[in-house]
């Protein structure tokens, strides 16, 4: 990355010269690994980046020796909203992993100052929420809001890109358990659909031909003829693949008022075990045991000593990088 230098209060300038030639904002991504791509194109739009003294587009042809400079403004974010503190289960200087209880979101709409996992990283962490260029500081991956379990959130912006490629890349395991209304007709399966916008409702999902690729597969670990209690493992993340799959192929997740048929309580999914590679080297296992709700759910089916490996807490596992 470039030399840092002094610059306006509150304002970072990075002063570099390219090493080779290409658009801009692909130079400048390469150079500065803690600013994301949109964000660079947006300092770029905003008048914070020149060549050779000169202010650039984002298209900009960079030739080998161009001297480039970038002033990157502080990032101020609103004062978030009172958020009840949340379960913590593993934290390092890179990460925090909580256990999100159901009825939160992780991040509200543009302008909603309701409750959220945002929020209340930004109150907990206020030092680490000014470093990101982002109204969702932290934020790498999502639960919908009545889905419960393991959530990971970056404490600087190096992690959150190193974990959010491991995404893109796949790199990750997920592991959830759901109650389902009906018994699947295989004891094992996987969903392989694509997935998009549903044509006409915006907030759903569906399945669709020209969607983007999809697949979730599925173990019956309990059935008690009228609800299932499966193991699902999504090889993508796609918006509400899951609860999206499983109505598809008619077991949709019990008291899923959008995808199946609302009932007491909210929709019965848990994300029970996350695997990733860690950014600082080796790789990361958390997991969050099912919640009184879900357990109460099993204890209806009888299912309750099937359920209990995975009702058990287990400590964080992180293995380091071999040499």
């Amino acid at each position: 990355m470039g030399d840092a230098l002094p610059g306006r209060l509150g304002i970072d300038r990075r002063e570099l010269i390219a090493p080779a030639a290409g658009r801009l904002d692909a130079v400048l991504a390469a150079a500065c690994p803690d600013l994301s791509r949109a964000r660079l194109q947006r300092l770029i739009a905003g008048g914070h980046v020149s060549v050779n003294g000169v202010a650039a587009l984002k298209s900009f042809r960079v030739s080998a020796g161009d001297r480039l400079c970038v002033e990157v403004p502080e990032t101020t974010h609103p004062a978030p909203p009172a958020v009840a503190d949340l379960p913590v289960i593993y934290e390092d200087d890179d990460v925090v992993v909580i256990d999100k209880p159901p009825g939160l979101a992780v991040h509200g709409a543009p302008g909603d100052t309701g409750p959220s996992v945002a929020a209340w990283f930004m109150a907990r962490y206020p030092a680490e929420a000014r470093a990101f260029d982002a109204e969702r500081p932290g934020i790498v991956h999502r639960l919908d809001k009545d889905t419960s379990g393991v959530l990971l959130l970056a404490k600087t912006p190096q992690a959150q890109a190193a974990i959010s490629r491991a995404f893109e890349a796949r790199h990750t395991a997920k592991s959830y358990l759901a109650i389902c209304e009906g018994t699947p007709e295989h004891e094992r399966a996987v969903v392989d659909a694509a997935i998009s916008r549903h044509p006409g409702d915006r907030t759903r999902m569906a399945i669709a031909r020209q969607g983007r690729p999809a697949r979730t597969g599925y173990q019956v670990l309990a059935s008690d003829g009228e609800r299932s209690l499966l193991l699902v493992t999504p090889e993508s993340g796609r918006t509400h693949q899951i609860r999206v799959h499983l109505a598809a192929v008619g077991i949709p997740v019990a008291n899923d008022r959008v995808y199946g048929r609302a009932g007491e309580g909210r929709q019965l999914l848990h994300a029970w075990q996350l695997t990733i590679p860690h950014p600082a080297g080796g790789e990361l296992t958390i997991t969050a045991p099912l919640p009184a709700d879900f357990l109460a759910a099993v204890r209806s089916m009888g299912a309750e000593t099937v359920a209990l490996p995975y009702s058990t807490p287990t400590p964080p596992l992180r293995t380091e990088e071999s040499s």
